[in-house]
């Protein structure tokens, strides 16, 4: 299961040597409990090729400002600390494994 990390953890991860894929996510958002599953499953599938992380968007109030993360769930794809991708919006598995695979 992705680790729910804090912004200094979220700082160290992005700019290591693997990308980062960041589920932004609060814990009253409908979308995001839907999407939490799906995001479970690519890591799965998809760990050998990238980190898989939670950001709690009430918790990090400072990584939304920084990003515009104006609504969630916000799935960011991370390679050498610069946003590479970024997806709004529930996504069933499909759609995930499409936007992982374009991006990663």
């Amino acid at each position: 299961m992705a680790e729910k990390v804090n912004s200094q953890q979220f700082d160290k991860l992005i700019n290591g040597d693997k990308p980062v894929v960041c589920d932004f996510f609060a814990t009253w958002c409908g979308p995001c409990k839907m999407l939490a599953p799906v995001i479970e499953q690519a890591e799965a599938e998809y760990s050998d090729r990238a980190v898989f992380i939670k950001v709690d968007v009430d918790e990090c109030a400072d990584l939304s400002v920084r990003y515009g993360i104006m609504s969630i769930p916000y799935v960011a794809i991370f390679k050498n600390g610069e946003m590479t991708a970024k997806s709004i919006g529930f996504m069933p598995k499909a759609e995930l494994k499409e936007f992982l695979d374009d991006n990663l």
